[in-house]
């Protein structure tokens, strides 16, 4: 059995290097207020005499009922009527829609990955019939692949056995560029209940043709628990079947992560977001004044040899040109970069100078807000130094600084504030040491980060604290 741990290092890492992908069942959208398929068809099972309870093939039902029925207009109602009224907040959704990920699949017909992933700024191409397959959206972020089609197009959607019956004449190529995606991504599959006859032909069909050659890829399984009023003897049958469930999906290289409640999955998603960006460090400060024994020589060398050294270690900078210590932030990456990384910038340095000219105050400070929460996003440790500004001839602690602490705090990032250069940075760090058990990593380094105030030991300190929380 894979552990949750292993996942989270092997999953995280085909994210960082891009060969990462979703697939979407039904169980995914149940959060945003979406149902099943057996609650779906539940009002037309029972239309035609049926109890959706006592029945296991559910693509019979639908076929039931577009054969009494004549047509399949009920059934294309109950998608539309079905599929358009989702509207609470769905933070798997979220997660997996900000990493960054390139290829999405899904069996779903509502719209909620699509929405998800323009909701966090990306361009999302998205794929329903095979016309559209052979077509490239210029400058896409992602591909969502929706294999059995779409609520605004509800005639064409998959759901009964004809549907199945016809796939490959409608949809055959659907099928070849999910195949090639098994073989080359690892794929993480969410909500997804492996009763799909498409995907099992696909998955027999590597099966066949790659053997044991065959990558890896990571589902979800909630352990099987006794309900109330069950026998024992049906509750060991269960969970007897639920092994070997779990048992023949390695056959295809699924290996099932097991969970004891759903709400797990948010939690695991989160510790892959945080792994995937671990790598990249957001650098938050400004300073428009500096105290003793910090002048603006020692701490521009200091902002130099910082971020020297991370890039020189692999690590990738975030940096909003903050004034007074942005400049010999650039400058020292830069500087390794042109002397190690083969003149590779964007692969170590991100520059995010904030939007000038907006007058508006209201205006400026929520545009502000909404830049900061995109640059904290695709980070997974923030380091946070000095912090002051000018207003009415006065220097001040800079609120944008705290406001950068406070969202880095809500994402769950790796936080790193250096007490020891004063101002919003000393702030951060009393604020910590009251929760310090929410900040575990830095329980043996408090003292020091209010206290060394040697560039060269204190760069040494940052870098201690960042490999500590890499690996």
């Amino acid at each position: 059995m894979v552990s949750v741990n292993e996942l989270i290092r092997n999953y995280s890492k085909a994210v960082r290097e891009g060969y990462a992908a979703v697939f979407a069942g039904a169980g995914l959208s149940r959060a945003s207020g979406f149902v099943d398929w057996k609650t779906l068809l539940k009002p037309l099972a029972r239309d035609i005499g049926l109890n959706i309870e006592k029945e296991d093939d559910l693509l019979a039902v639908a076929q039931y009922h577009r054969n009494e029925r004549g047509t399949r207009a009920s059934i294309n109602q109950a998608i539309i009527e079905t599929f358009n009224n989702g509207t609470e907040d769905n933070e798997n959704i979220n997660i997996l829609t900000r990493l960054p990920i390139n290829t999405y699949w899904t069996t779903n017909y509502d719209q909620l990955l699509e929405d998800g992933l323009r909701g966090n700024n990306r361009k999302v191409e998205v794929k329903i019939d095979k016309d559209q397959l052979a077509i490239t959206l210029p400058n896409r972020d992602a591909v969502l692949y929706k294999m059995h089609g779409d609520v605004e197009r509800p005639a064409d959607a998959v759901l009964t056995k004809d549907d199945y019956e016809r796939y490959d004449m409608k949809r055959p190529l659907f099928r070849t560029a999910l195949q090639g995606d098994l073989i080359s991504k690892t794929f993480l599959f969410v909500g997804f209940s492996f009763e799909d006859p498409n995907l099992d032909y696909i998955l027999s069909r590597i099966h066949t043709l790659l053997d044991e050659n065959k990558r890896d890829h990571y589902c979800f399984f909630k352990r099987v628990q006794k309900e109330q009023g069950e026998s024992e003897e049906d509750f060991v049958y269960r969970k007897v079947k639920q092994d070997l469930r779990e048992k023949d999906l390695k056959r295809y290289g699924i290996q099932a992560i097991f969970i004891n409640e759903y709400e797990e999955i948010t939690d695991i998603l989160r510790e892959i977001e945080i792994s995937v960006y671990k790598n990249n460090i957001f650098i938050s400060g400004s300073a428009e004044q500096f105290d003793s024994p910090w002048d603006n020589v020692k701490s521009g060398n200091f902002a130099f040899q910082l971020a020297k050294e991370l890039v020189k270690r692999n690590y990738k900078i975030t940096t909003g040109f903050g004034l007074g210590i942005g400049s010999s932030i650039i400058n020292g990456a830069i500087n390794e970069i042109y002397i190690t990384k083969y003149k590779h910038i964007d692969e170590y340095l991100c520059l995010r100078p904030f939007p000038q000219g907006i007058i508006n105050p209201d205006e400026r400070k929520a545009l502000f807000t909404k830049y900061r929460q995109e640059m904290l996003t695709q980070v997974g440790i923030a380091i946070f130094m000095f912090g002051n500004k000018e207003k009415d001839g006065m220097i001040i602690n800079a609120d944008g600084c705290w406001e950068e602490y406070e969202i880095a705090k809500s994402l769950g990032k790796i936080i790193i504030p250096l007490g020891c250069t004063g101002y919003v940075a000393k702030e951060i760090l009393e604020d910590i040491k009251k929760n310090i058990d929410d900040f575990s990593y830095l329980k043996d380094y408090i003292l020091d980060l209010e206290s060394t105030v040697n560039p060269k030991d204190l760069v040494n300190l940052i870098v201690k604290i960042v490999d500590s929380v890499r690996y």
